[in-house]
């Protein structure tokens, strides 16, 4: 990923519902959501949803598919890792003690230990 793309996520992601949106199809996993669920989940109108899963797509962070009369829309996971990477290349410079609580949180199945440190 480079920086307009990651410049791009960011600026999608600066917007709690998206931000919601985005979260809620990352639990949802590969199989996705339909979007009247989708704007359920996060407490927002079907047109209000669209609109903000219309930024999502043009960020790359999210695709969509038609599963009969319903659009599917699932979590762009490949782009998700490019970001994260984007974010970590320069981590750490020398000194891997400073991301071990980051890779240490994201290695845990347990969602309430991904909480991380910020102090």
């Amino acid at each position: 990923m480079d920086e307009p793309q990651a410049l791009a996520a960011f600026v999608a992601l600066g917007q709690e519902h998206r931000l919601r949106a985005l979260r809620a199809l990352v639990v949802a996993g590969p199989d996705g959501m339909a979007s009247g669920t989708l704007a359920g989940a996060i407490g927002v109108s079907p047109s209000t949803i669209s609109f903000h899963l219309k930024e999502l797509q043009q960020a790359g962070l999210i695709r969509s598919r038609r599963a009969g009369r319903s659009i599917i829309y699932s979590a762009a996971y490949p782009v998700l890792s490019g970001l994260i990477a984007f974010l970590m290349t320069d981590c750490c410079q020398g000194r891997p003690e400073v991301c071990a609580p980051a890779v240490a949180a994201f290695s845990n199945p347990d969602p309430a230990a991904r909480e991380v440190d910020h102090a």
